[in-house]
């Protein structure tokens, strides 16, 4: 079956930065559109980054344009979030997904997640 693993979440200082990655298994990954989407506590799951399945296109929300940067190696089955400038609110539970379609922003668009890894940047 399709699994997702995140890992590189941990704390971090305001200004710092760390890079996420998630593993894909169980898929053809070079045919699926991959994106980052995170949860604070008490708020709803927001998009982050995606970037289409061959990487040529990207998107991102507008709080973390020119800070995070999205890419994807197929060899790896790998897709990571680059992550700069952090600023507290950016804390939060991260999410990597997959979809089948053209993933895009909408969080209903992916079909399978990851469980997750929490960055917490303090101030």
């Amino acid at each position: 079956q399709v699994q997702l693993v995140e890992s590189g979440g941990g704390l971090v200082q305001a200004g710092g930065s760390l890079r996420l990655s998630c593993a894909a298994s169980g898929l053809t990954f070079s045919r699926y559109a991959m994106g980052w989407f995170r949860q604070a506590p008490g708020a709803e799951r927001e998009f982050v980054a995606a970037t289409s399945w061959r990487g040529e296109a990207t998107n991102y929300a507008d709080s973390v344009k020119g800070r995070f940067t999205i890419s994807r190696d197929g060899a790896k089955n790998t897709v990571y979030l680059q992550m700069s400038s952090l600023k507290s609110e950016d804390t939060a539970v991260y999410y990597c997904a997959t979809s089948v379609g053209p993933g895009g922003s909408n969080w209903y668009a992916y079909n399978y997640w990851g469980q997750g890894t929490q960055v917490t940047v303090s101030s």
